[in-house]
């Protein structure tokens, strides 16, 4: 019998080894902060899976964003995915990625690119999960790109900058609260699983991190609907702070709208909730 995936990721060299081998120093223009505790990139996975009644990945596809030197990628591993897909744009821990994948031959697939500019939600068969320590400077974009495409997906277990992950769970009627929020919420059942202090990452960044866990919400918005939320949205908190009778005066009849919906229109963008929101959407 082979060695199982734990075995495996026990035998390889430590991953501060690993960095040193390779000459990885975390490059600021690529969003880098490195995860190195393996500690806390197993505690990432452990609360995932235990959020979802999992007791593995066993049978599921997962793919993982910018997997840098490998600490959540050895972790993943360990839970025996049917396959995990890593996109990484820097050619250094593409080299990386070849040592592990030598151990674990077809279980790991490696695509050299840009995660923006590929779909990833027709790859494999599903169920499907999206694990990453995403790279700070594209979190948003990507995010809202998955977001578009969730019910391809069974989960998404994302790390962002503290401040993003407030911007995404924001209640109504908060100074955080906005696009993010809105379009996170009606999409998705959001979870927090732990926030890191910057002394977990190398190099330390100047802010806090924290994971989140989506889950893709049984009635969602449709696509249509979606389109008319970025658009509503838009324009509603590019003016946050003026009544929406005023910020929304480009679509036809708003103030009846409103109305019908028993929205004030003397309301601003962040007094009206998610789902208000969507119900203006869909008759506009």
């Amino acid at each position: 019998m082979g060695l199982s995936a734990a075995e495996i990721i026990d035998s390889l060299p430590s991953l501060r080894l690993t960095v040193e081998t390779h000459g990885l120093l975390a490059k600021k223009a690529l969003g880098q902060n490195f995860l190195l505790d393996r500690n806390i990139t197993d505690k990432i996975i452990r609360l995932s899976l235990e959020k979802q009644n999992k007791d593995s990945f066993a049978g599921d596809n997962i793919y993982e964003i910018g997997p840098g030197p490998g600490g959540l990628t050895r972790s993943i591993l360990r839970q025996e995915p049917k396959k995990l897909t890593v996109i990484e744009m820097d050619d250094r821990c593409i080299s990386i990625m070849k040592d592990l994948q030598a151990r674990f031959k077809n279980r790991l697939e490696i695509i050299n690119g840009d995660a923006l500019t590929i779909e990833i939600k027709n790859r494999d068969e599903a169920p499907r999960h999206i694990i990453s320590n995403l790279p700070y400077n594209v979190s948003v974009p990507l995010l809202t790109g998955w977001l578009k495409d969730i019910e391809h997906f069974k989960s998404l277990t994302l790390m962002f900058q503290k401040e993003v992950a407030e911007r995404i769970m924001a209640p109504i009627n908060t100074k955080d609260y906005g696009r993010l929020s809105i379009l996170s919420q009606l999409n998705c059942k959001i979870e927090k699983l732990m926030d890191l202090n910057p002394n977990c990452f190398t190099p330390a960044p100047k802010i806090w991190s924290s994971v989140l866990l989506f889950r893709p919400l049984e009635n969602r918005p449709s696509a249509q609907e979606l389109k008319k939320l970025e658009h509503l949205t838009t324009l509603a908190f590019s003016q946050r702070r003026k009544m929406v009778r005023q910020s929304l005066k480009s679509i036809n009849g708003i103030s009846e709208k409103l109305e019908s919906l028993g929205i004030e229109d003397t309301r601003r963008a962040e007094q009206i909730s998610p789902q208000e929101y969507l119900k203006l959407a869909s008759i506009i």
